[in-house]
């Protein structure tokens, strides 16, 4: 089951690649240059952030995959998810949580860069490294560079084309941007809907085996991302930033990457597709948790 393709035409892959674009475009129109020279100016902050999210995630992801021995194309579909950058909502969730919301934004615009060299990299290392997934990836002749591209293509250019909108003009950005945010996160949950109605058979059968796999991965990586951060003596609202930015992951872009390169494997599909549902409810759970908690303090 898990190498069965889910089925997708051409065009909903390009609907799937604009959808991304507008997410990351969305994302752009909120960022200024302060963003980037406070990361700079709290570096050990936004080192502990990075270090969670690109060195600590993956690795601990490989660590779940060894000990669970999960089908190949279900192994794959969990190292992707946990080397792609950080999704847009966990600025939300920071936000709501009562958090350092600049670290957030400054963090996840920083990852989605990182990540046109850092998300093929981790990829094919750990995939690699897991020996019943080799086959898989020979089948496939993944070449990073050509992911490399896709995601330059579908993350960079959005990303610079929007900074360059808010820089030259911030008021036209300032007025679309709540408009925009609202337009992504409808169409990316629209998108993953229409793909659960066209394949229902597929995602029904492995539904049972792969959410526990994902609630358990997400959970794993919430809490990495937490203890680090209290670790090495953050400041309270610094953790629950970083908590978020190692948790909430941007599994449209591992979707894409997964429709482009790996024809849809369904055990890939079905867990980036489970991890974009389950971690809004994870992170909307704990930023209800965190803001209230903050709100019976103050």
């Amino acid at each position: 089951m898990e190498t069965e393709a889910v089925h997708f035409s051409p065009n909903g892959l390009l609907l799937l690649n604009i959808i991304l674009a507008f997410i990351m475009f969305g994302i752009s129109l909120e960022l200024r240059k302060e963003d980037f020279t406070n990361l700079l100016k709290n570096a050990k902050t936004s080192a502990v952030g990075l270090i969670a999210h690109f060195v600590l995630l993956p690795l601990l992801t490989f660590a779940l995959v060894k000990l669970l021995q999960p089908p190949p194309a279900i192994a794959l579909g969990m190292i992707l998810v946990g080397s792609c950058p950080g999704g847009n909502m966990s600025n939300m969730f920071t936000h709501f949580a009562k958090g350092n919301t600049a670290l957030a934004v400054g963090l996840t615009s920083v990852s989605h860069v990182l990540a046109i060299v850092m998300t093929p990299v981790n990829f094919s290392f750990y995939g690699s490294m897991y020996k019943p997934a080799i086959p898989l990836l020979r089948e496939i002749h993944l070449s990073p560079s050509d992911v490399f591209q896709t995601i330059a293509l579908v993350v960079g250019v959005p990303l610079l084309a929007g900074m360059l909108l808010n820089h030259y003009k911030p008021q036209i950005a300032a007025k679309i941007q709540p408009a925009m945010k609202r337009f992504s996160l409808i169409a990316f949950m629209g998108f993953i809907v229409a793909a659960f109605t066209g394949n229902a058979k597929v995602f029904i059968a492995g539904i049972s085996t792969i959410l526990p796999l994902v609630a358990l991965h997400n959970a794993a990586a919430l809490t990495t991302g937490y203890s680090f951060a209290r670790l090495l003596q953050l400041d309270f609202k610094d953790c629950k930033t970083i908590t978020f930015e190692t948790g909430v992951q941007n599994s449209g872009l591992g979707l894409l990457l997964i429709f482009t390169f790996f024809n849809g494997m369904s055990g890939m599909a079905l867990v980036a597709a489970c991890w974009g549902v389950w971690h809004l409810v994870t992170g909307g759970a704990l930023a209800w948790y965190w803001g209230r908690q903050e709100s019976v303090i103050s």
